[in-house]
This record gives structure tokens, sequence and C-alpha cells, in this order.
């Protein structure tokens, strides 16, 4: 149960779009106001956090994002929707597993355990969005991250962590022609398990 993770090292982080100027104003501002950590939303919170996403012609966006699922503009769904996982995806999740986004991450935190990719190297964390309009007329992003089964050493601390997608996966996660089906959750499961395994706690 992954309830922080975040960015860290010397920026500009190399994930598309980190490094383009806007992208990386506000990755900036939000590293210096949040300390580069992820937080579960409460439900009166507003640390909002960045998340990658596609518009519908494949460009990618970096935006702040709640994460803890919203699916009406009456706020956070009453049950347990920070994490989501990969084999539920189709049942419980199906309607927010068509939109979805990549979470930025240096590191995440099970346990004790900070976990990284050798050289602290950036990656992307598969998530679900719901994006609704407040009364103000301004609009929301809301996210849930993807777990999966821990593998490697992370099974060590605890049976769940992350869906960490490789980088060849990026595009057809954002992809918004791309159906959330049965075929998309066996190939994002698959593809994400070498890098899985290279996640140690340091």
């Amino acid at each position: 149960m992954c309830a922080s993770y975040g960015l860290g090292g010397s920026l500009p982080l190399d994930l598309e779009p980190l490094s383009e100027p806007g992208s990386a104003a506000l990755v900036d501002a939000w590293l210096a106001e949040r300390s580069g950590s992820a937080k579960i939303t409460g439900k009166n919170a507003r640390n909002l956090n960045p998340v990658i996403t596609a518009d519908a012609s494949g460009e990618r966006h970096v935006q702040l994002a709640w994460w803890w699922l919203w699916l009406d503009a009456s706020g956070p769904v009453k049950f347990s929707a920070f994490n989501s996982r990969d084999d539920r995806l189709l049942r419980s999740w199906k309607r927010p597993f068509q939109h979805r986004a990549i979470l930025p991450a240096t590191w995440y935190v099970e346990k004790q355990g900070r976990f990284r990719l050798p050289g602290d190297e950036a990656f992307g964390i598969a998530a679900l969005t719901s994006t609704i309009t407040l009364e103000d007329g301004s609009e929301l992003i809301s996210y849930s991250m993807v777990t999966r089964d821990a593998v490697g050493e992370a099974a060590e601390v605890w049976p769940r962590m992350p869906l960490v997608l490789p980088r060849e996966m990026h595009a057809e996660w954002l992809d918004p022609e791309r159906p959330g089906d049965a075929s998309l959750v066996s190939e994002v499961q698959h593809a994400s398990d070498e890098i899985s395994r290279e996640l140690t706690a340091r």
C-alpha cells in the first residue's frame, strides 16, 4: 500500500515532458512547496501532485492533480481510492481505466524502505484519472495509483507495489484512443515486471 512517493535529485528530469520549460517551472514550484514528496490528499487539503497526461492529439502535459479519486464534484469517493489494483481494473475501476496518467517519481516508500532505480533514474507509475468540474467552473484532475503484486526486493516488505511502466509503454498507457481493456492490463503487467525487479530500498 504505497502512500508516499516523490521526486528528488537534480533537475531537469529526463522523463518526457518534465524538462520542457513550462513543465519544469511547475515541477520546480511543487518541489519547493512540497519538498518533492507526494502525499495522499486529505478531504480538505490541496496538496496537489504533478501527473503526466496526454490530450486528444497525444501531446503530453504536466498538470497538478488530487491523489484520491473523485467521480463527481461532491468530493473524493468514500471508499479507499488512492490505490487501485491492476487485477481489478476491469471490475472496480473500469470507468477511470479509460482515462490514464503517469506519475513521475524517483522513489516510493513502503514500510521504512525508500525504493529507487539504479542511479536514481526517474520512472513513471501508472495511474487512473477522473476530471470533474467544480462549482466555480474550474476543472480538477484526481487520480488513483495503480498497484501490482510485489516482486524482487519489494516483495520482502509488502505484497503490493506501484505498477511502474518502462518508458516504451508510456505512449501506450497515455494513448487516449487505446481502450482500457484486458489486452492493456496484460501488456502493462508483463512490461512492468523487469523494471519492478530493479527497484531496491536504500
